[in-house]
């Protein structure tokens, strides 16, 4: 074979990130989102307060940080976007990574709705455009919300344009390269995002009645600590927050350099995403103290979470707050933010599988998928029973589909193939903290079993209880629908061939991950080239 032959057949070099920096704003802008200021402090309240910080470090110690360097690993080790990792790591695993790309298509679709809405709240904050009743004004005016139908087929007008809008923002950032796109929005963005966020929270502890809300929030019940339920509620928040499971981290970390610390860079990513939890906690409910101390109740009575407390309850504080404008734009804009990075995220493991799987390159992925995506996102949740949808799509795939990815991998790298030491020894290879039988243990036994019960009870109490108010119908569409269609279409996607079949196993001289088993006779072992002390500065380890 010629030197030119041989050159075509091989498999285009991989985007890398320019520096660990840029690979941590980008981990950080995704971990960093709108359930970390919507969700955590509720959670957190409703589940002993400050004695829930507790199980809540038990859980990011047990379960956040080992799933993270788990999905870092097997996505810098075998170099390849989610389902071309697994079926690199085993010839049968490619159904894991479609999985996780299934779930994040449909969180996607959904998600920019929210992250719509935020930028139309932002612009109605100047002049506190909701009036004087937030809640008639998000349901009946804003959403114009249509609870019994399955499909209205009617539009809100400025949520569509508005979801055009984020559409082509997102799908122009993710056609450049990896560092011209998704590097330099998030090395802008997260930065900004702290900050502003960080203002809004000085600015919250300031306000009369806040300490009311800070009592309400750290006051540790620890009679919680005996129930199950907040323990399960703990390692629930932290697998949700941290972005883990879905696909996310293992394409981020398949665009970092060979001699990258893993184990470093999923601390302070963890910790760094935790820390904003608490700042928002500390944030929320100081503000929440506000709002009761002037409506003359406890705080039990204005503590909520999600929507209800994003788009109701803080437009609510904002009406009676002084400069309450500059304070409401700074929180919508921080809900921007906060969401377009995360979608951003989601978006890019999608885009990145189909690109690794027809090899289109990433402009033309970004415009195919990405206009399929927003198509599919605009005609549902731009429609006036798209809260509807939303809501039942958001707790099918994320209580069911992102748990169920997570169970299968660990399950499957750890006991059906036995790939567990191989996974600790190139996570050991490249980083400075060095783990073993406990980190083993943690990922690859106490973990999955956690997730399984939690599994098991989501799906019970949806089979026996349903949820919410919401009709057989709806229910059957946009939650076992699509969960029956990811797991389909991930079956499907396995049968369709790769268009360059060298992406499977590699090339010599490439920078693709093989795994060992099986390596070709003569063919460079990654792990061993990872462990090469001479290939990269001690700068690019830290």
């Amino acid at each position: 074979m010629s030197m030119a032959e041989a050159t075509a057949k091989s498999p285009a070099k991989r985007d890398t990130f320019d520096s660990r920096l840029v690979f941590l704003m980008a981990a950080i802008g995704s971990a960093v989102g709108l359930g970390n200021i919507w969700r955590f402090p509720y959670v957190a309240y409703e589940n002993g307060g400050g004695a829930f910080l507790i199980p809540y470090l038990v859980a990011l110690l047990t379960a956040g940080i080992p799933i993270l360097w788990f999905d870092f690993t097997i996505g810098h080790r075998w170099r390849a976007s989610a389902p071309l990792a697994f079926r690199r790591l085993s010839g049968n695993g490619e159904v894991i990574g479609w999985f996780k790309v299934g779930v994040s298509f449909f969180i996607a679709v959904y998600y920019a709705a929210i992250v719509a809405w935020a930028a139309i709240y932002t612009v109605k904050a100047f002049t506190k455009a909701w009036g004087d009743d937030p809640e008639t004004h998000l349901f009946n005016d804003f959403l114009q919300m249509d609870g019994t139908s399955t499909f209205s087929g009617n539009y809100v007008l400025p949520i569509l344009f508005m979801m055009i809008g984020v559409w082509l923002f997102s799908i122009v950032v993710l056609a450049l390269d990896v560092n011209s796109g998704i590097g330099k929005l998030t090395v802008v963005f997260v930065p900004v995002l702290v900050v502003l966020f960080t203002v809004l929270v000085v600015r919250s502890l300031f306000l009369e009645g806040s300490t009311e809300g800070l009592n309400a929030f750290f006051t540790p019940n620890w009679e919680a600590l005996k129930d199950s339920s907040v323990w399960i509620a703990a390692y629930g928040q932290i697998f949700f927050s941290l972005s883990v499971g879905f696909g996310i981290m293992i394409t981020y970390a398949s665009y970092l350099k060979p001699r990258t610390n893993l184990a470093n860079t999923g601390l302070v990513t963890a910790f760094a995403n935790s820390s904003f939890e608490v700042l928002a906690g500390i944030g929320v409910f100081a503000t929440l103290g506000y709002m009761a101390h002037a409506a003359g109740v406890g705080v039990d009575e204005v503590a909520t979470s999600g929507i209800g407390l994003a788009f109701v309850a803080f437009p609510t504080i904002i009406n009676n707050m002084p400069f309450g404008e500059v304070f409401g734009v700074l929180f919508f804009l921080t809900l921007f933010l906060a969401g377009v990075t995360s979608l951003i995220s989601i978006m890019e493991v999608v885009f990145s599988a189909i690109n690794d799987k027809l090899g289109w390159g990433r402009a033309k992925t970004a415009i195919i998928i990405g206009s399929i995506m927003g198509i599919l996102s605009t005609v549902l949740f731009a429609s006036t029973s798209g809260l509807v949808a939303l809501d039942i799509m958001d707790k099918w795939t994320n209580n069911l589909g992102i748990v169920f990815c997570a169970v299968v991998a660990l399950v499957t790298v750890g006991w059906i193939t036995g790939r567990r030491n191989e996974v600790t020894q190139h996570l050991n290879a490249v980083s400075s903290v060095r783990v073993g039988g406990l980190y083993q243990l943690c990922a690859f036994i106490a973990t999955p079993l956690i997730l399984i019960y939690f599994l098991y009870e989501e799906v019970s109490t949806l089979l026996t209880e349903g949820y919410g108010d919401y009709a057989t119908s709806q229910l059957g569409i946009y939650g076992w629908a699509v969960v029956a269609f990811i797991i389909v279409n991930a079956v499907v996607w396995t049968f369709i061939p790769f268009k360059n079949q060298t992406v499977l196993t590699g090339v010599p001289g490439s920078d693709y991950g093989v795994p060992s088993k099986g390596r070709p006779k003569g063919e460079p072992n990654p792990l061993a080239q990872a462990t090469a002390t001479e290939s990269t500065p001690a700068s690019e380890r830290i």
